[in-house]
């Protein structure tokens, strides 16, 4: 039986693999923020798409997550990149409150 206080979590290849899923889930979140910034401001549905992302991408983490405890491999670096997902989809919720805010102005 292990015990998961002597394990070592250095797995560069598993750190890098978490690191570059945050990143692309991060641009991905940041173009459907462009996006609503620029072409649709006062549209709820594209502003959603904002946090439904970040969202999406923080659950597939733990997904990977789980996968990768199971497999008995470093599983932190996954649901550190899960955490910090959720953190900013928490922070990126404001975005629909501004479309919301924005629609009831010009109304």
């Amino acid at each position: 039986m292990t015990n998961d206080v002597e394990k070592r979590w250095d797995d560069p290849p598993t750190f890098r693999a978490a690191i570059t899923y945050t990143a692309v889930v991060v641009v991905v979140a940041g173009i459907a923020f462009a996006v609503y910034a620029l072409a649709a401001r006062e549209s709820l549905v594209v502003a959603s798409t904002v946090p439904a992302i970040l969202l999406v991408g923080g659950i597939g983490a733990f997904v990977k997550t789980y996968r990768v405890w199971k497999a008995r491999g470093a599983w932190p670096a996954w649901q550190g990149a899960g955490w910090f997902l959720l953190a900013l989809m928490l922070v990126a919720l404001a975005i629909p409150g501004a479309a919301i805010m924005g629609a009831q102005a010009v109304a």
